[in-house]
């Protein structure tokens, strides 16, 4: 076994764990706080960085409180359960900022308050649980290892009573997607729908009104799209799944077409045939962000505005990079998607710096 060192935890990084230094280096400890100080068991070393895990917490930080869920730790969902609410919203705000300066080298990043989730616990509307040799459960902190959970405290109750049918019935091994009926439509993705909502909210705020294009890519079942047709005489959402495509025009209005293919091959034909300047952009790509041939497209066409929803800040920071050849950042603003987690999502909204 490697030394315990004592240290002390003084910022949080993006994924959730405590930032130290011991012996000029700097150690990563999941489940600390700032604040903390921290016997620590070095379990890795790098060339520029080790990682820790906390033997015993010695000294507790000012935003420190008791988990309340008993899984906490040892699961591998929830990442600040330890953290007083209000602190875990400053933390994930300056990791988005942070982010946006280190990686897309943004020297003016104009954040806005981060969204709170109205429900900090009982809000996710769907889990994917896994079921080996009857334990039911999630996978646990960096491990492969299978956590047995008969209750999850971040998900609606309606989820849980699921988990619990699952977990009495003789169902054979596997993974199992369970969720709360309602909510945004089987195809759009994010699980928390109070926030959702909220992001609906600003994005209103947002965008331009009598517009003559609006453009969703990455539309899924056309949520966002199909709340703010009123924004422009003609709205296109883009979308590859084709069954989400199909949701999606059975909910359209009159206003309302999609397009079933990738966004990279059908942007530039839409944004082609309509007036750039009264054009605004919806993006909410996958985690690995919009890609090149999407940034070309963009910079080509050049709409009037563009909302990028985000659930990466280290591909929103690489993508905002490219786009500042054109376009000038006004406003990016956290919201708080996946509360006790790791995970953020972000809105950013740009418009062309001629405008």
């Amino acid at each position: 076994m490697s030394e315990i060192p004592v240290v002390q935890v003084t910022d949080l990084a993006f994924g959730g764990k405590g930032v130290a230094r011991h012996e000029g280096m700097v150690v990563f400890v999941p489940f600390t706080a700032p604040g903390d100080a921290v016997a620590v068991e070095i379990i890795r070393k790098k060339k520029t960085f080790a990682e820790g895990r906390a033997v015993r917490v010695l000294t507790e930080g000012p935003d420190r409180v008791a988990p309340p869920c008993q899984y906490f730790g040892e699961c591998g969902g929830c990442a600040y359960q330890h953290l007083r609410y209000e602190a875990q919203i400053a933390a994930k705000s300056s990791q988005v900022e942070q982010t946006l300066r280190r990686v897309g080298k943004l020297t003016d990043v104009p954040m806005q308050p981060m969204i709170a989730s109205p429900n900090p616990y009982g809000y996710r509307n769907r889990i994917r649980v896994h079921r080996v040799r009857g334990v039911t459960g999630f996978f646990g902190h960096e491990s492969r290892e299978l956590v047995d959970v008969a209750q999850c405290l971040i998900a609606e109750p309606a989820v849980n009573q699921a988990l619990k049918r699952l977990r009495n019935s003789k169902v054979e091994d596997g993974d199992y997607s369970l969720r709360a009926p309602g909510g945004g439509g089987p195809f759009f993705e994010q699980v928390n729908e109070a926030v959702t909502r909220l992001l609906i909210q600003l994005l209103d705020r947002t965008l331009r009104s009598g517009q003559r294009l609006l453009v969703d890519a990455y539309c899924g079942g056309g949520r966002f799209a199909h709340a703010l047709a009123e924004h422009a005489e003609k709205v296109v959402g883009i979308e590859t799944s084709a069954a989400a495509v199909e949701y999606a025009r059975k909910q359209a209005g009159p206003t309302e077409s999609y397009v079933h293919g990738d966004v990279a091959d059908h942007l530039g034909e839409v944004l082609a045939a309509h007036d750039g300047a009264r054009t605004s952009v919806i993006l909410d790509p996958p985690p690995e962000g919009v890609g090149p041939r999407v940034l070309d497209l963009l910079l080509a066409a050049a709409p009037s505005e563009i909302t990028y929803v985000s659930c990466n800040p280290a591909t929103l920071a690489r993508d905002l990079a490219a786009l500042a050849k054109t376009y000038r950042l006004t406003a990016v603003t956290p919201l708080d998607m996946f509360a006790q987690t790791a995970e953020i999502e972000v809105c950013a909204h740009l418009v062309r710096a001629d405008v």
